[in-house]
């Protein structure tokens, strides 16, 4: 049986066995994680998605796609060149399981991007600590008594704007 899932932005058709490189996820070599975005299992189509239904995969590396280079030459005659280059972090998953009933009552972890995983650990019950605004420190007091009372000379007054001249 096969299924589409979504994840990362993009869809992929799997079924039990397939090794697919996706999106970087929060999860380490040799988890197992749950993808929950189901979008079609065999001949059931969601309406986005599936209910209940979920493709469980196994983690089996972090990598690093291809190097993509990216170069810009502007105008001609001036020397203005770029080169950058780019590799996409990538989870290299296994599909152990496709299952069309009873995702929620797995107790499988759920496949989360890492900018998810960023958003859940700012929300977690020790973050509201560090969220609390911490008191501001007293503001320093201007180094300019301190400097008069140590028998410094005084700083010039800046100059006044000049008067606008009347025009006849």
């Amino acid at each position: 049986m096969f299924a589409v899932l979504k994840t990362g932005g993009k869809q992929y058709k799997v079924q039990a066995g397939d090794v697919l490189r996706v999106e970087k996820l929060d999860a380490v070599a040799g988890e197992k994680i749950q993808f929950n975005d189901i979008l079609m299992v065999g001949t059931t189509v969601g309406a986005p998605m599936v209910a209940g239904a979920a493709v469980q995969a196994e983690v089996i590396d972090q990598i690093k796609g291809e190097k993509t280079i990216h170069y810009v030459k502007r105008r001609r005659k001036h020397s203005s060149q770029r080169t950058k280059g780019h590799r996409q972090h990538l989870t290299l998953v296994r599909v152990t399981d496709v299952l069309e009933k009873g995702a929620d009552k797995s107790g499988v972890k759920a496949a989360v991007g890492t900018a998810a995983a960023r958003v859940v650990a700012h929300e977690a019950p020790g973050a509201a600590k560090a969220a609390a605004p911490a008191a501001k420190p007293a503001k320093a007091v201007k180094a300019a008594p301190a400097a008069e009372a140590a028998g410094a000379p005084a700083e010039k007054p800046k100059r006044a704007a000049k008067p606008a001249a009347a025009k006849e």
